[in-house]
């Protein structure tokens, strides 16, 4: 974004608003980060949770067999790849942005893995060369995005075509399998049934939310998603943080990947197709503005879970495959009405 001279939407042009210090852009743009777990927050969680109990109290009764834990964690596997996704593209659209290539990473990714056991016959090899590759394609996109300075929306749709179409180039549509025993653990087993994808899901998404409540990079994030101008009047390092957020949200595609290779198996360059969508919709749902300025890591996982619950609740019981799109789509323009119904609530208050 280049600077300019002040004017409309330079803070130091804007007459002195209520609760700002006048002359001080740094002090308006960090006390509108402390105030990013508004009553608005709280109301849009409390929807959620509630949408989430009547659905689980409907689907117990049409399909009694639904909410037993068994159950529950045999089709939670469905659920990790995209869970752990959605911790970086929280915190991405947080700032403002968007990262529209992370299904594609993941294909690219995957052939990475495979070619490189193929080659080394060993998987922690292969792993390895899958987080690096998840690195550099982060890498690429904050690069572009802070040094180039395009929209994060054109320059993730044009590494979402990029990656995939390297990945289906250099692999000429092969698929690389038979990893061994010890890798398909990884998607498997765990602390009391929990499968292991999902308590390193947990943990990240911990670590990512006392980052996001606890830390200066958090209070960072917030204030570039709510003006990125004064963000950098403030002195806050806008470009490195940016280009940091991308570069980790490739490092979580690629252990998206080892995890998804682990569970079927099979490494190819379809990998993650679809699932940005998927993602951006679980986020969204769960009351993260794609405006930037709000949002949070509990709100992503209520949306996860509304979502999840959902599509395995029409699978059981209606066992039509579009109507889980046409539900989710629901339920995405309907957290979004509900958030602009909120939203404006507070900005009268």
């Amino acid at each position: 974004m280049g600077e300019g001279g002040p004017g409309r939407d330079d803070p130091r042009g804007r007459a002195e608003r209520p609760g700002r210090v006048a002359g001080r852009p740094e002090g308006a743009v960090m006390r509108r980060a402390e105030r990013r777990r508004s009553p608005f927050a709280w109301w849009h969680e409390g929807a959620l949770l509630a949408l989430l109990v009547a659905l689980l109290g409907i689907a117990s009764v049409c399909v009694p067999s639904f909410l037993r834990l068994e159950n529950q964690l045999l089709l939670s596997r469905h659920l990790w790849e995209m869970a752990i996704l959605a911790i970086g593209m929280t915190m991405i659209v947080i700032t403002g942005g968007i990262d529209l290539s992370v299904g594609s990473m993941m294909g690219l990714c995957a052939v990475t893995l495979g070619m490189t056991y193929a080659a080394t016959s060993s998987i922690a090899a292969g792993c390895l060369a899958c987080l690096a590759v998840g690195i550099a394609c982060g890498a690429l996109n904050g690069l572009l995005i802070t040094r180039v300075r395009v929209h994060p929306l054109i320059v993730t749709l044009a590494t979402m075509a990029a990656f995939r179409g390297v990945a289906e180039g250099i692999s000429q549509g092969r698929a690389y399998s038979r990893f061994g025993e010890p890798f398909a653990v990884l998607a498997r087993g765990g602390p009391g049934g929990v499968p292991w994808p999902g308590v390193f899901f947990l943990v990240m998404a911990g670590i990512g939310a006392l980052i996001l409540g606890r830390t200066a990079v958090g209070r960072f994030l917030y204030a570039i998603g709510n003006n990125e101008r004064a963000a950098r009047f403030a002195g806050i390092a806008v470009d490195r943080v940016k280009f940091g957020l991308y570069t980790f949200s490739g490092l979580l595609a690629a252990m998206a990947t080892i995890v998804y290779s682990a569970r079927f198996d099979t490494a190819k360059a379809d990998a993650g197709k679809g699932m940005e969508l998927d993602v951006i919709t679980a986020v969204v749902v769960g009351g993260t503005s794609i405006f930037g300025g709000r949002g949070n890591l509990g709100g992503t996982v209520l949306g996860l879970l509304l979502i999840h619950e959902t599509r395995l609740f029409i699978g059981r019981y209606w066992k039509i495959d579009e109507l889980r799109s046409i539900v989710v789509g629901i339920l995405l323009i309907a957290s979004v009405l509900i958030y602009r119904m909120l939203a404006r609530t507070e900005d009268r208050a």
